[in-house]
């Protein structure tokens, strides 16, 4: 692409010989004789061979739609003008529709209508005038906020794990509220919105955003108002209209924000210094809601997505195809068996893409059948059911371990009560013996220890008997004492 104000190279066309302009009776030979539709082509052909792409600012005048839906106008200034059309394929990708006494900007070939020998611009693109100095503003605050780092990953914030109150920024009268709140209400209509309304365009805009941003971070921090993230946003247009979006102070204060913030401004298309600096960034509104709910049709969704992509494409290509034959039409002189080979070769590429397309629906089939049977297997039921049948087998074990070692236990306490009552000292006093103490408690085993008259108690199998010494006798049965 030629930037404005690029010069033109022209040269001379490849192989021509500049002709002989020496009168009819000079010895030269005589320079061939065009026809008027030979002149023309060759003019189209050499204005379309050294021309670049170019960009040409103007007023539209005399603007012209027919049926067809091709755009044919002029382009004029002070002093000049020049014919000018814009084929379907082209204008039909426009956000607006031009009319006469609009500025615009164009970006065209040059060439020429053969049929009448006019001079003319086929444009390919076209914006209004001001959007170029617009663009120029917004790259270069753009190159400033990236050199600070504003639009790095590191410094932008996740957002919570579960949102239950978000903050949203916009327009009350807008459709960018109602988008969000019907997406919430059918995803998740516990989510809380709490609107903070705003102009979103305008000169008042940039300072009302940032007030509305600044006002819900106090507020979320005196616990006024409770928040976990804000969607900043507006519906789709021009550039113009997005401005307030790719103001420095706005993109500052969602700098700022300790709140996630996701910016959602314009359509799919559309890209603003917003959604550089935002925490996240979303396509739409509506997708801007999406992203904050959860959804446990996510695959479903996703797979449509899909399919809905693969639709875009194929429509996109299907334009390019018809474009491309519209001008390889016109180029045409005698439209033929050439166009019909063209046309079948457009009806053959719309099958493939069809088929394209059924293909790529079934194996995405294939990939969610795969992961709804992954899911099955992970199920905790399974894990439960085994889980239940080891606790139940531990507790059959245990009560057996239990079982055996009481068991065990009983016949050790039963073998040591036997012996215990074999050495038990009682047991031999039921059979006639009695066990002698003195005064102190001793058990006298020795009778020479032992003096007359002194006080013994001798203890029986049942009961005890204090006794008064009279006699000691020695082993030999012999008296001893006094």
């Amino acid at each position: 692409m030629s930037p404005p104000g690029d010069a033109v190279h022209c040269a001379s066309l490849p192989n021509e010989k500049p002709y002989d302009v020496s009168g009819p009776f000079d010895n030269a030979e005589a320079p061939p004789t065009l026809t008027v539709s030979q002149l023309n082509r060759r003019v189209r052909t050499l204005l379309e061979s050294q021309f670049d792409f170019i960009w040409v600012e103007g007023e539209i005048s005399n603007f012209v739609a027919p049926g067809s839906g091709h755009w044919y106008f002029s382009l004029k200034d002070g002093d000049a003008q020049v014919r000018c059309a814009m084929f379907r394929g082209r204008n039909q990708r426009l956000r607006f529709r031009p009319e006469s006494g609009d500025a615009v900007r164009l970006r065209a070939r040059v060439s020429l209508y053969e049929a009448r020998g006019e001079f003319q611009l086929i444009a390919e693109h076209m914006e209004p005038a001001g959007a170029g100095a617009l663009q120029l503003q917004f790259e270069k605050l753009k190159a400033k906020l990236l050199a600070e780092g504003l639009f790095d990953d590191a410094r932008k914030q996740s957002l919570p794990d579960s949102v239950q109150h978000v903050g949203v920024v916009t327009s009350p009268t807008g459709a960018v509220i109602h988008d969000i709140l019907t997406v919430l209400a059918r995803r998740c209509p516990a989510i809380e919105v709490v609107l903070l309304p705003v102009a979103v365009q305008g000169e008042e805009a940039p300072a009302q955003i940032i007030r509305a941003i600044e006002n819900a971070n106090r507020w979320a921090q005196a616990d006024k108002v409770a928040l976990d993230a804000l969607i900043v946003g507006r519906g789709g247009g021009s550039l113009e209209d997005l401005w307030a979006f790719n103001d420095e102070g706005v993109a500052r204060a969602i700098a700022a924000s300790a709140l996630p913030i996701i910016s959602a401004v314009g359509h799919e298309v559309d890209f603003s210094i917003a959604d550089m600096v935002a925490d996240y960034r979303a396509p739409t509104p509506s997708a801007a809601a999406e992203l904050i709910s959860p959804d446990m049709g996510d695959m479903l969704r996703e797979l449509s997505a899909w399919r809905a992509d693969l639709h875009r494409q194929m429509q996109r290509r299907l334009a390019r195809l018809q474009t491309g034959l519209e001008y390889l039409r016109r180029r045409l002189r005698h439209p033929g068996a050439l166009l019909r080979e063209q046309a079948q070769r457009v009806d053959d590429l719309e099958q493939r893409l069809l088929r394209a397309q059924r293909h790529q629906l079934a194996r995405r089939r294939g990939e969610l059948a795969v992961l709804q049977a992954r899911l099955a297997g992970r199920s905790p039921l399974a894990e439960l059911g085994a889980t239940r049948q080891a606790r139940a087998a531990l507790t059959a074990r245990m009560a057996a371990a239990m079982q055996g070692r009481l068991q065990r236990s009983g016949a050790r306490l039963a073998q040591l009560g036997a012996r215990l009552e074999a050495l038990d000292p009682t047991a031999t006093l039921a059979r006639g013996y009695a066990i002698v103490r003195d005064d102190s408690g001793k058990v006298l085993t020795d009778a020479a220890t032992v003096a007359t008259g002194a006080r013994v108690t001798a203890q029986l199998a049942r009961g005890e008997l204090g006794l008064s010494v009279e006699e000691v006798r020695g082993e030999t049965g012999a008296k001893a004492g006094g």
